[in-house]
């Protein structure tokens, strides 16, 4: 039986994509599980190839000028500049598509 394995084996709770390590190194789609702690903040950002879907699976966040609730999903196109903001622990399952190295861009 291997070992198993650890969400915090991961940067930043990415578990697939084009980075090391990966459960899955590929370039469809990453997707990261990622926890927050209330008032954790992230600086406004685009991406200009990505799509990113983020999941809100518990918790409250600000994002996109709005506040969002668990079972929510925030839907950010290319080009489309937020910030994030954890308004209490928070866990959020975030999808971007394609894969793309070097696409993250502060603003």
């Amino acid at each position: 039986m291997s070992k198993p394995l650890h969400l915090d084996d991961f940067v930043g709770g990415w578990l697939t994509g084009h980075f090391e390590p990966a459960l899955l190194r590929q370039d469809a789609v990453e997707v990261a599980i990622k926890r927050y702690a209330a008032g954790d903040y992230e600086a406004s950002h685009h991406h200009r190839i990505a799509t990113e879907y983020t999941v809100v699976a518990s918790g409250r966040v600000r994002m996109l000028g709005q506040e969002y609730e668990a079972g929510q999903i925030v839907e950010i196109p290319p080009g489309t500049s937020t910030d994030f903001t954890a308004l209490e622990e928070t866990i959020t399952v975030v999808l971007k598509f394609p894969s793309v190295a070097d696409d993250k861009y502060l603003d």
